[in-house]
């Protein structure tokens, strides 16, 4: 008999996850998702277009909080925890939810999850959301594009629309964020890989998208995994980067699957070395030394530039970072923080009065992101939330710190300059080296 299976997720490496492993599997039954860290998932299905012959009406998706009932009322044996940057003793605190509903508690691996690609893949990584990921995809792809090499990035999952439309998603220009209806948090990702030249994949089925990637009508020489969270790769590396962050020193250790990501890395990347406090940069090398002896270990640093520091300077600001970075991820400091300290803002205004709707649940469930306003845009009525709390905020200019100018989506009704920030290698060893090596060993030049 076949086993029935709950994949508790939040809308990425939960799908991911049935694809690879249950999607066609006779062995087990996949009853339902669960989703959390992402609002508004649950309640919808994945569709049967998506799931296969086996799941003719779909699969259903839960809130996790249901968990215990659905493991009683479904007859389960096995729960699959598929999603990321949580901390171990979140891990083992749904663990021991599962466990004493009296189902199993499963964690997969890369050997049954990461598919095999045509191309050479270089992975980027982190051990925490925020740690620098996409500026240090970017810097890779920068060297490759300089060796007139074709690179096709694809993105870590955040399919919160139409799953069968999303199904495989090619972006190549900044039209294409609007035609795909991308929430902010996909622009964010997307719209600084589109506007460097180079084409950028996601969507839902990462087998198809990995085919379609391979075989780009703009060509494609190499493939560059731009992950999520702190996930491990979807596809098999050839070269795998893992980020990690001074800012939040030993968390490369106590968050799942961050630890996974750093033991598996070839190149680690000390990221926000100007920053960063000594301390915090000699945790995260020992950490390193410990778990992942084998990597080559790159200094960089992040620094920041405006559009406009007269904005900022001897003013009362308002602070928007960068969502995920904020909740989830618990950053605590962002880009926009930065720039608001160093070009001499009078004060950072607390946004919390000011909040409206969605916004206002983000804090309550969120309480300690403190002072800063993360820009939520999973859905429209987010957007104008977010759009009304900047308006009915006591400041006299606004900080944005998101990687996408905030101005082309919402209206933002007081002077604002915007932040912009890129990795810079410190010393040797440097990515340029590493990717030279990388270039020669996979014969591409």
């Amino acid at each position: 008999m076949s086993k029935n299976v709950i994949i508790i997720g939040a809308a990425g490496r939960d799908f991911h996850n049935f694809n690879t492993y249950y999607r066609g599997n006779k062995d087990y039954n996949v009853v339902a998702f669960t989703a959390a860290q992402i609002p508004d998932i649950d309640g919808r299905k994945y569709p049967a277009e998506l799931a296969g012959d086996l799941y003719p009406d779909g699969i259903p998706i839960y809130a996790e909080e249901d968990l215990p009932r659905l493991i009683k009322e479904l007859n389960v044996d096995d729960c699959v925890f598929s999603y990321s940057d949580v901390p171990y003793q979140r891990v083992m605190g749904v663990s021991a939810i599962v466990n004493a509903a009296g189902a199993n508690f499963i964690l997969l691996g890369p050997n049954d999850t990461m598919v095999k690609s045509t191309k050479p893949v270089i992975a980027v990584g982190a051990v925490r959301t925020g740690c620098g990921k996409s500026q240090t995809s970017r810097k890779v792809i920068e060297y490759l594009m300089a060796k007139g090499l074709k690179v096709v990035a694809i993105r870590h999952p955040m399919p919160y629309g139409d799953l069968v439309e999303q199904k495989v998603q090619r972006f190549a220009t900044v039209e294409d964020l609007a035609k795909h209806k991308c929430t902010i948090e996909e622009m964010e990702e997307y719209e600084p890989h589109v506007v460097r030249g180079n084409v950028i994949y996601a969507g839902v089925d990462y087998e198809a998208i990995l085919r379609a990637a391979e075989n780009d009508p703009d060509g494609c020489d190499v493939v560059l995994w731009d992950g999520g969270n702190n996930d491990f790769p979807f596809y098999k590396p050839d070269l795998n980067i893992t980020v990690v962050d001074p800012h939040r020193p030993g968390n490369e250790l106590s968050y799942y699957p961050g630890e996974v990501t750093l033991r598996l890395a070839d190149v680690a990347v000390i990221n926000k070395i100007d920053t960063a406090s000594p301390e915090g940069i000699q945790t995260v090398r020992e950490s390193i030394a410990k778990v992942a002896p084998q990597a080559i270990v790159v200094d960089a640093a992040s620094p920041i530039k405006v559009d406009d520091p007269s904005v900022i300077k001897g003013k009362k600001v308002l602070v928007v970072e960068d969502g995920p970075t904020l909740t989830h991820g618990e950053m605590k400091i962002g880009a926009g923080t930065v720039a608001a300290m160093k070009y001499g803002a009078a004060q950072l205004v607390d946004p919390r009065p000011y909040t409206v709707g969605k916004l206002a649940e983000t804090f309550e469930i969120y309480p300690n992101i403190g002072t800063l306003l993360p820009a939520m845009g999973y859905s429209e009525q987010q957007l104008k939330d977010l759009e009304k709390t900047i308006e009915n905020t006591d400041c006299e200019a606004v900080v944005i710190g998101t990687p996408i100018d905030l101005n082309r989506i919402i209206k933002i009704n007081k002077p604002n300059t915007r932040v912009y920030y890129d990795l810079q290698e410190i010393g040797d060893p440097d990515l340029s080296g590493i990717i030279d090596d990388f270039v020669e060993k996979h014969n591409l030049v």
